[in-house]
């Protein structure tokens, strides 16, 4: 009674991602899934994203609570709540994809993408870079950072969200190169791991 799931946001490798009410606040519910071929991997996502439980800032998504109960007829290893930060991430501002508000119509009625401006992608990355260096002060590490796991807000502040590839640094130490590979987009990797180097923060 205290969660109800509302209509679907997304869904990806290890889950599903719903708007919901929790005790009556609007939420982000993300239901991290078995994964029949590689169950290490789907545990290791949905505990990664604990890494941020308990840390507040402005530039992260706030974990809210978390449970691994779930129904016998659902095939979910955990349930993650977090702030809802709306659906619009700066991927979507980038390539004008989904409903975001960057778009507008022209004379004709036609939809157009506006232009990514200047400031804004200033505002942005500095954003982006405030959010990563607390994560980093906290030890913890992303691993999968892109434009897609980045929210911006209806106020239009960036959150860096996704944790299910991050990991936890232990002080003073670096994680191994095998364990911070697992996961995460080719893509978009830093060029250590690309490099098979340690990971630091």
């Amino acid at each position: 009674d205290q969660l109800c799931l509302l209509q679907p946001l997304g869904s990806g490798g290890f889950g599903s991602v719903y708007k919901a009410t929790y005790h009556g606040v609007t939420v982000a519910v993300k239901q991290v899934k078995k994964s029949s071929k590689n169950r290490l991997a789907s545990r290791q996502s949905f505990w990664a994203e604990l890494n941020v439980a308990r840390l507040q800032h402005a530039n992260v998504v706030r974990v809210v609570a978390a449970s691994t109960c779930a129904p016998a007829s659902q095939d979910s290893l955990g349930t993650v709540i977090m702030e809802y930060v709306g659906s619009i991430t700066l991927h979507h501002v980038i390539y004008g994809t989904g409903d975001a508000w960057g778009q507008g119509k022209d004379d004709e009625g036609s939809c157009r993408r506006k232009a990514l401006g200047m400031q804004e992608a200033v505002c942005y990355s500095c954003d982006i870079v405030t959010g990563l260096a607390f994560l980093h002060s906290q030890g913890i590490v992303h691993l999968d950072l892109k434009p897609a796991n980045v929210f911006i807000t209806e106020q239009g502040t960036c959150k860096i969200g996704d944790f299910g590839c991050s990991q936890k640094l232990e002080e003073g130490l670096s994680q191994s190169p095998h364990v911070c590979q697992q996961g995460g987009t080719y893509t978009h990797r830093a060029p250590e791991l690309l490099k098979g180097e340690r990971v630091t923060a």
